[in-house]
């Protein structure tokens, strides 16, 4: 039995706006999902490589900081220095200080063809500081990609079981 089509009977209206919002619920869904993907690929540094050029794992960075070949900078913020300590052989620098560059600087005896190393919690920020120096005129900058809670890169320096010191606001 076929109906004329114009004895169609009119659509649900609460059908309808039923389906439009399962719907938009499955399309929200699948969007969160996505970010929250892309956001914890990031804040983990899952595509993280240590050992290609420029990098460099953690027990490389802690012996070439302490042999004195590299100066191993640790980025975060004091209150991270604080709940984890620094890397043996680190200097602690807050990078969002407005004089950063003339610290590092200062470090470096005013060198910036200077072996440095960046490390972070997990090789984000030290990624995009090493960047931001190359930029500044640094030409030796080398980023640790582990940092010292691990990440994409590796298990990072804390993990590793790696020396650290204790570090106070004093």
């Amino acid at each position: 039995m076929s109906l004329d089509p114009k004895q169609t009977p009119p659509s649900d209206p609460a059908s309808s706006s039923a389906r439009m919002t399962r719907r938009g619920f499955g399309l929200l869904g699948a969007g969160a999902v996505v970010g929250g993907t892309v956001f914890a690929a990031r804040w983990f540094n899952i595509s993280a490589e240590a050992g290609v050029e420029g990098t460099l794992s953690t027990p490389d960075a802690h012996s070439a900081a302490v042999s004195g070949a590299v100066v191993l900078i640790d980025i975060r913020r004091p209150d991270e220095w604080s709940g984890t300590g620094v890397g043996e052989g680190a200097v602690p620098i807050d990078m969002r200080r407005d004089d950063f560059t003339d610290e590092l600087l200062k470090v470096t005896g005013g060198r910036t063809d200077r072996p440095v190393a960046l490390i972070c919690a997990r090789g984000v920020r030290s990624r995009r500081m090493t960047q931001r120096l190359t930029q500044a005129g640094f030409t030796n900058i080398i980023d640790v990609p582990e940092g010292m809670l691990g990440s994409g890169a590796g298990p990072g320096w804390l993990k590793r079981g790696l020396p650290t010191v204790a570090w106070s606001a004093n």
